[in-house]
């Protein structure tokens, strides 16, 4: 059995906890691993509908894209792994430069740790005792694991503190500056921040390391309110660092960036004084990874700074007509079960015929709405889709697209199946 947990994942029987997947497969016991060296074709190869699927093309590109701008940047990268929690895709995103890969909350840090990561920056204000405990336990145990998370309040810092009582090992945090009223999470002035700075400064178990924040929670975002936020946050650190609030003798964490604001999180990172100490300039963003057909298609950088690269939609789900009724209407066997729809409803792609092996633009073709197992499609003519034809739909939000299917295909531009990614939600 390898050592290797990642390449260990070849080696899970095709069973019936994975959708989409052909089911000769699992009737003949075979691995994931298996499963992949037979190169399948999608479409032919005995996959039923609805099947999520990676474009392996998109998926590379993208992973190159944001590697390749956080170094021309001069920018750490801790790429948000809630967005996909896929080990494989962690490993790929390491090998294009990421520092760490950051989480939202304790489950997502022990996968992780399973999967060998070792630089964590989790993003959230952790108060949970028992998750503490074993962050200390984790760094004890692991002299090279490198951990960062937010602290907001004092009340926090109180409790993180009671809870790391006699543990070997502090635990770094970095104070987050919230971004305005109404925002979501941390402290709300800069008062607030020297306040929660001065309550960690009490504690022998936590060691103030940097500051850090989230930039598209600035109410009502535009490039002016933003820049501003983020102007606020790298003073807060020289005002921090001047004062001598940093311990330790390592690097300075200055932290920000999600897959909307990243090009403003460039420019005044950049415009950051000289410090002490150097200064680990973070960014966090996620849902390039797979990039999607709506919601970040209209809000990605790149729309701003095109010479700077691009991102490709990667998702594809393929379900198939089960039902025509009515000459404008008809049913896929998809619905809310394997769809994202939080930020807006799917949109057809692509229409293939299953006998022809044709493809044509699903011109005429609208969703509707969605049912827990169907999505409702509005056509123009009784000839735009027929019982059995498969239909490619495009989605919003990464997020709740992985979270919906434990294992995807990774396809290349010829149907070949050429890797499944496994997903731990």
């Amino acid at each position: 059995m390898p050592s290797d947990p990642v390449q260990a994942l070849a080696q899970e029987p095709v069973d019936h906890r994975f959708k989409g997947l052909p089911p000769d497969a699992g009737q003949a016991g075979l691995t994931v691993g298996e499963l992949t060296a037979q190169r399948r074709s999608l479409y032919t190869g005995g996959f039923t509908t609805p099947v999520l699927t990676l474009d392996a093309e998109a998926l590379s590109h993208n992973l190159a894209a944001l590697g390749t701008y956080a170094e021309r940047h001069g920018l750490a990268f801790a790429p948000h792994g809630k967005t996909c929690m896929a080990p494989q895709l962690f490993r790929r995103q390491l090998e294009h430069g990421a520092w760490g890969i950051t989480a939202a909350v304790p489950h997502q840090a022990r996968v992780y740790r399973a999967f060998g990561i070792q630089r964590i920056f989790l993003a959230n204000e952790l108060v949970d005792a028992a998750a503490l405990r074993w962050v200390a336990a984790e760094l004890a145990a692991d002299p090279d694991f490198r951990f960062v998370c937010y602290v907001d309040s004092v009340r926090g810092v109180q409790l993180m503190d009671r809870a790391l009582q006699g543990q070997p090992q502090q635990v770094d945090v970095v104070v987050e500056l919230g971004a305005g009223e109404g925002a979501r999470t941390g402290a709300r002035t800069d008062e607030d921040c020297r306040a929660v700075a001065d309550a960690v400064a009490g504690t022998d178990t936590l060691r103030l390391v940097g500051i850090a924040g989230y930039e598209a929670e600035v109410p009502g975002a535009e490039p002016d309110s933003v820049h501003a936020y983020l102007r606020r946050l790298t003073a807060l650190a020289a005002e921090f660092d001047k004062a001598g609030r940093f311990e330790g003798g390592g690097e300075i964490v200055v932290s920000a960036g999600g897959s909307a604001w990243f090009d403003a999180v460039a420019d005044v990172f950049a415009e950051l004084p000289e410090l002490s100490r150097p200064v680990l300039k973070l960014l966090r963003s996620g849902a390039y990874v797979s990039h999607d057909h709506g919601w970040y298609t209209r809000l990605t950088p790149f729309n701003r700074v095109p010479e700077e690269g691009g991102l490709r939609p990667a998702f594809r789900l393929w379900a198939q007509v089960v039902s025509r009724p009515s000459p404008t209407q008809a049913f896929v066997n998809a619905g809310k079960r394997d769809i994202a729809y939080d930020l807006g409803l799917p949109e057809a792609e692509l229409v293939r015929d299953p006998l022809t092996g044709d493809e044509r633009p699903a011109t005429g073709i609208r969703v509707l709405k969605l049912s827990d197992q169907h999505a409702w499609l509005e056509t123009d003519s009784a000839e735009d889709v027929q019982v059995g034809d498969w239909v490619a739909l495009g989605m919003s939000h990464p997020c709740t697209i992985f979270e919906k299917w434990p294992l995807i295909p990774v396809v290349e531009a010829d149907g070949t199946v050429t890797e499944y990614v496994r997903t731990f939600f």
